[in-house]
């Protein structure tokens, strides 16, 4: 497998995980169960080990794509100056959240102040998880791109009657 096959394979985690982590936090948040805070603790941290996956086969990926007709190389870097962000993000998500493992298990007086910053920093690792989620999509799915022009008769036809 190529570097582009693994970065299709390890890519949706840091997003996906990014989101139910957020929803689980809020559960926990919500419940006071630190149980299910753990969960989503958890999440994160393997949402950010993904990440780093993510960024490490990014490269490779963009060597494969770049040249190709639809793609381009002004969209890659969108995607991945973008996605460069959402890692930073998420690796210090990563780390604030070992910290509200740690204060959970020792019932640490600053474990509830610790999980409200990793709210903070989840939603903000959620903003920027759908722009790099529909940053990569357009590399390949001109369809969803803002400038697409459909390129068939038949499609324009059915653009315009939209």
């Amino acid at each position: 497998m190529t570097d582009a096959h693994y970065h299709l394979v390890v890519n949706h985690f840091p997003i996906i995980g990014t989101i139910l982590g957020l929803g689980i936090l809020i559960a926990g948040l919500l419940l006071k169960n630190n149980t299910v805070k753990n969960v989503s603790y958890v999440l994160f941290i393997i949402a950010a080990i993904f990440a780093a996956f993510s960024m490490g086969t990014g490269e490779g990926a963009e060597e494969m794509v770049e040249d190709m007709p639809t793609v381009g190389k002004q969209i890659i870097h969108e995607h991945e100056e973008m996605a460069e962000k959402l890692a930073l993000v998420l690796y210090v998500l990563g780390v604030v959240s070992l910290l509200g493992l740690y204060t959970n298990i020792k019932n640490h007086s600053k474990a509830k102040l610790v999980s409200y910053l990793v709210l903070v920093i989840a939603f903000v690792g959620v903003f920027l998880a759908q722009q790099v989620g529909t940053s990569g999509g357009e590399i390949r799915h001109t369809e969803i791109r803002k400038d697409y022009k459909a390129s068939t008769p038949e499609a324009q036809e059915n653009k315009d009657e939209d």
